[in-house]
């Protein structure tokens, strides 16, 4: 009977052990890509010209769409679809803007044009 309930116990810890090692989540599927960044950061409208090479953007979710928070008083950056370009790397698409912004877990490059307004960013992690 002790041996039986050995054999049980070792098949159970191997069940859980072989259970915890299978759940591969995609990075992607996380919010990698949400966190503050920080580096170069500037903005440009018809009143503001903004260049800080100390600056830090602050990058959230909201549903599908992401938004960015710039410290130095430049306006925030909202509602910006993006695409899966790999597993690790989003492109901006889609938004009523120009320009291209590219987000992976360690590197932020924003140059995007919306309503006369241009937003640039070089910034890691």
């Amino acid at each position: 009977m002790k041996s039986m309930l050995k054999i049980v116990g070792i098949l159970l810890l191997a069940a859980i052990a072989f259970a915890s090692c299978s759940k591969n989540t995609d990075p992607a599927d996380t919010d990698i890509f949400a966190g503050t960044f920080r580096g170069k950061v500037g903005y440009i409208d018809n009143e503001k010209n903004i260049s800080q090479a100390n600056g830090s953007v602050f990058v959230t979710k909201v549903d599908t769409r992401y938004d960015f928070r710039f410290s130095d008083g430049i306006p925030d950056l909202t509602g910006v679809q993006f695409e899966r370009k790999d597993a690790n790397t989003l492109t901006s698409v889609g938004s009523d803007g120009t320009g291209l912004i590219t987000i992976n877990k360690d590197k932020l490059v924003i140059g995007f044009t919306r309503n006369g307004r241009t937003w640039t960013a070089d910034c890691n992690r």
